[in-house]
C-alpha cells in the first residue's frame, strides 16, 4: 500500500504527465487493434490543444508573418480558401472563443461597447439579414463565416495581444518581415525582366493574385514602417524600419499601379487634414460631392453620354506612359471596364435597394444588369471579379442599410484618428494612432477602385488598424483617469 501511495501522482504536473502517458498507451493500442494509424495523431492533437489553451499568441504572430505568403486554394463547390492564413484564423477563432468562455480573453467590457465594435457588429448582423434574401445562399453563408474568422482574429485577438505600445511594433514587425521578403523576391524576378511594365504580374507569382494586391499590401505597410522607425528604441531598430520603409515604397513605385502610388499622396494629404483638424469638414465635403455627382449622372441618364468607343478602349501592355495617357482620355480598358460594372451595379441597386442581391453574389448576377454601350474587350470577365468599387459593391449586395453601416464605421474611425492624434499624452500613442489612420486611409482609397477587404493580406490590416485605434483610445482614457487621480488632494486621517 505504501508503494502504491508513493507511485500515485502528488501534484498537477505529475497528473498531467501520467494522463498523457495513458493517452499514448490507449491511442497506440487502438491503432494496433483497429489497424489504423489515425489514432496515433490523437496525442499530438491533444498536446497541441493544451499548448493553444495555455498560450496561443504565437499562432497570431505566425499568422501575421505568413500572410504575405498565403495562396488561394480551390475547395469543392466552387469555393476557395487562403492557405495558411484562413486555417490559422480558424484556430485563433476557436482559441479566442474558449478564452472568452473561461473569462481570460484580455478584452475588457469597454471594448464591446466601443462605437467601432458596435458598427462592425451591426454590419455583420445586417449581412445575416441580407443573406436571408440572397440569390445564392451558399455564397452568402461563406461570406458570413469568412467575415467572422477575419473579425475575431484581427480585431479581438489584436486587442488581446496588444497591451503596450511595444506590442504594436512587434506585431507589425512580423507582418513587415513577410511583406518585405515577398517584395524583394518580386523585385529580383522583375529585375530579371528589366522591370518592364508587362512583366510585373508574372514577377509577383505565386504570392499575389495581381499587381494591385501586391502594391496595396506594400502601400499600407508604409505608414507603419515610418512611425515604427520614429518610435524605435535603438538605432539598429530604427535603421531596420527605415529599410522596410524603403523596400515597401520601392515595391509600390515599381508595381506600375496607379491607385497605390496615388494612395501614398492621399495619405500625405490626410496627415495634413488631421494636423489642421479638418477631418469633419473633409468628410462632409466628400459626401456632398459624391451626392451631387451621383445626381448629375443619374438625372435624365446623363451617364450614357460617357459611353466609350469600343474600338478605342485598349490596354497598352508594354508602355506605362501610354497607359497613363489612355486613363485620362477615358480610353483605358481597365478604367472603362470599371464603368461598365458600375453602371450594372447602379441598376442592381435600383432593383433591390433595401437588401441587395446578398453578400458575395455580385458575380454573375450583375450580367443581367449591364448596358451594352459600356462594354469593353474584357467584359467577358474570365477572372470573375466584381465591381472594382467596394462602396458600390456594398450597395448592390447588401442594400442601402449595409452601405450606410459601412460608411458610418469608416467616418467614425477617421474622426477618431484626429481626436486621438491631438489628445495623445505620449509620442508613442500619437504615432500608433496616425500610423493606423494613414494605413486605413490607404486601404479606403483603394476601395474606390477595387474590393480588397475580403483579401487576407489587405483585410487583415484593415481590421487590425481599427483594433489599434480602439486600443489607443483605451490607453488614453486610462492615462486620463490616472492623471485625474494624481491631482486629487491627499485625504488627512480622521
Amino acid at each position: 500500500m505504501s508503494l502504491l501511495a508513493r507511485l500515485r501522482p502528488q501534484n498537477p504536473d505529475q497528473r498531467l504527465f501520467v494522463g498523457f502517458v495513458l493517452l499514448l498507451l490507449v491511442s497506440g493500442a487502438a491503432a494496433l487493434l483497429l489497424k489504423t494509424q489515425l489514432w496515433l495523431a490523437l496525442p499530438v492533437a491533444v498536446l497541441g490543444a493544451v499548448v493553444l489553451l495555455v498560450d496561443w499568441r504565437w499562432v497570431y504572430y505566425v499568422l501575421l508573418g505568413t500572410l504575405a505568403f498565403s495562396v488561394e486554394m480551390p475547395l469543392p463547390g466552387g469555393l476557395s480558401m487562403d492557405v495558411p492564413s484562413e486555417p490559422l484564423m480558424l484556430v485563433l477563432l476557436g482559441c479566442f472563443g474558449v478564452s472568452v468562455l473561461l473569462g481570460n480573453s484580455g478584452v475588457s467590457a469597454r471594448v464591446w461597447r466601443h462605437p467601432l465594435v458596435i458598427f462592425i457588429g451591426l454590419a455583420l448582423l445586417w449581412s445575416v439579414v441580407s443573406t436571408v434574401f440572397s440569390v445564392s445562399t451558399l455564397k452568402s453563408v461563406k461570406y458570413l463565416l469568412a467575415k467572422t474568422w477575419y473579425i475575431v482574429p484581427f480585431v479581438f485577438v489584436t486587442l488581446s495581444v496588444v497591451r503596450k505600445p511595444s506590442d504594436v511594433w512587434r506585431m507589425i514587425a512580423f507582418f513587415a518581415a513577410g511583406v518585405s521578403i515577398t517584395v524583394l523576391y518580386t523585385m529580383a524576378r522583375h529585375g530579371g525582366k528589366g522591370f518592364g511594365f508587362n512583366s510585373i504580374n508574372w514577377a509577383i507569382q505565386p504570392f499575389y493574385h495581381n499587381h494591385v494586391l501586391y502594391a496595396a499590401t506594400a502601400a499600407l505597410l508604409v505608414p507603419f514602417a515610418l512611425y515604427a522607425a520614429r518610435d524605435a528604441a535603438s538605432k539598429t531598430a530604427r535603421w531596420l524600419w527605415y529599410l522596410v520603409l524603403f523596400i515597401a515604397v520601392s515595391g509600390v513605385m515599381l508595381s506600375y499601379t496607379r491607385a497605390s502610388v496615388l494612395s501614398l499622396v492621399v495619405a500625405a494629404l490626410y496627415y495634413g487634414i488631421v494636423r489642421l483638424r479638418l477631418t469633419r469638414l473633409t468628410l462632409v465635403a466628400a459626401s456632398l460631392a459624391t451626392l451631387i455627382t451621383t445626381v448629375y449622372f443619374v438625372r435624365e441618364n446623363t451617364y450614357m453620354l460617357y459611353a466609350p468607343e469600343f474600338e478605342k478602349t485598349v490596354f497598352h501592355k508594354g508602355n506605362f506612359e501610354k497607359h497613363l495617357e489612355a486613363t485620362y482620355k477615358l480610353q483605358d480598358v481597365s478604367g472603362m471596364e470599371r464603368v461598365y460594372r458600375w453602371v450594372a451595379a447602379a441598376h442592381m441597386i435600383a432593383d433591390k435597394p433595401l437588401v441587395g442581391s446578398g453578400p458575395s453574389t455580385f458575380y454573375p448576377e450583375y450580367k443581367r444588369y449591364t448596358v451594352r454601350s459600356f462594354q469593353t474587350y474584357v467584359s467577358d470577365n474570365v477572372e470573375k471579379s466584381t465591381t472594382h468599387n467596394y462602396f458600390l459593391l456594398q450597395l448592390a449586395e447588401q442594400g442601402v442599410p449595409g452601405f450606410l453601416l459601412f460608411v458610418a464605421l469608416l467616418f467614425t474611425a477617421l474622426l477618431l484618428v484626429e481626436r486621438l492624434y491631438h489628445n495623445a499624452r505620449t509620442p508613442s500613442h500619437r504615432r500608433i494612432a496616425i500610423a493606423a489612420g494613414l494605413s486605413l486611409v490607404i486601404t479606403i482609397f483603394h476601395l474606390l477602385l477595387n474590393e480588397l477587404i475580403e483579401v487576407d493580406k489587405i483585410g487583415s490590416m484593415y481590421y487590425a488598424a481599427l483594433a489599434l485605434l480602439i486600443r489607443v483610445q483605451l490607453w488614453q482614457e486610462d492615462t486620463h483617469v490616472a492623471a485625474g487621480a494624481a491631482k486629487q488632494p491627499a485625504q488627512l486621517p480622521g
